[in-house]
């Protein structure tokens, strides 16, 4: 996310105080992005706009050490999963923090993610063009109700791995046809990404472009028809509905 947006230009790298308790990694971010690094929590708390990015179970082990030292007017944008706007207010100790909570997902890290993002209301209109303008180097970013949350997680938030099995099979597919396997994976990946861009770029529904394809008694009507009798559509539904009950169950305890 940080190299995303010092690539569009958004922060400077004297603008940033990274903390990572690995000696590896804050080596490796200090040399490759030019950023000053700590193994301090407390003193990248101090900042005006702060990202918690820790695993879940360590936000409040964090948040203890961060509480008594930071900025009470900082934006805290938020990408830790299953801790609500409520709930990162009252582990910061500050029941009016100004929280932007942000579901990303891997793509974001070639800059084409899918960022769902709510506030509370203590965000200014200001502050929350400030992190639309940070999120947006990273894709495309929605603003949504917090209770959905959990359905953005098992749409685009666990999206890309079924995306990445269905690309998978298709380029087992094509090696069982006779094609290379880096060639079969180029295509089937290149498919993807060119028909999701003409949704996007068309507006079309996906039925009816899937209907320019579909040719009667054509090649592409047997693959449809083959994908309808292995029940592919109930498949992805239930895959996405399954992400979304696992997100329901974790806890924040």
């Amino acid at each position: 996310m940080l190299r995303r947006m010092l690539a569009a230009g958004i922060v400077q790298p004297s603008d940033v105080l990274v903390s990572d308790l690995s000696d590896v990694v804050r080596h490796r971010l200090a040399l490759e992005l030019g950023v000053a690094v700590t193994d301090d929590n407390s003193e990248a708390a101090q900042a005006d706009v702060i990202f918690l990015a820790v695993k879940p179970q360590f936000l409040r082990d964090v948040a203890a050490r961060i509480a008594p030292v930071i900025n009470r007017a900082a934006l805290v944008i938020s990408i830790v999963m299953s801790y609500d706007l409520q709930l990162l207010a009252e582990i910061l100790e500050n029941p009016q923090a100004h929280i932007v909570r942000v579901m990303p997902n891997t793509p974001a890290l070639v800059g084409e993610g899918v960022l769902a993002a709510c506030r509370n209301a203590y965000v200014t209109d200001g502050e929350w063009d400030t992190a639309i303008n940070m999120l947006s180097s990273m894709g495309l970013v929605e603003e949504i109700g917090e209770n959905l949350m959990e359905a953005v997680t098992g749409v685009s938030g666990c999206g890309p791995a079924f995306v990445f099995q269905f690309i998978e099979a298709m380029a087992d597919a094509g090696v069982r046809a006779g094609l290379q396997r880096k060639t079969a994976m180029d295509l089937a990946a290149q498919t993807l990404l060119g028909s999701a861009k003409m949704y996007l770029e068309t507006g079309k529904h996906p039925g009816e472009l899937k209907d320019m394809v579909t040719s009667p008694a054509g090649a592409t009507i047997e693959g449809v028809a083959a994908l309808e009798k292995n029940g592919f559509r109930n498949a992805v539904i239930e895959a996405v509905h399954a992400s979304v009950q696992r997100a329901k169950e974790f806890e924040t305890k």
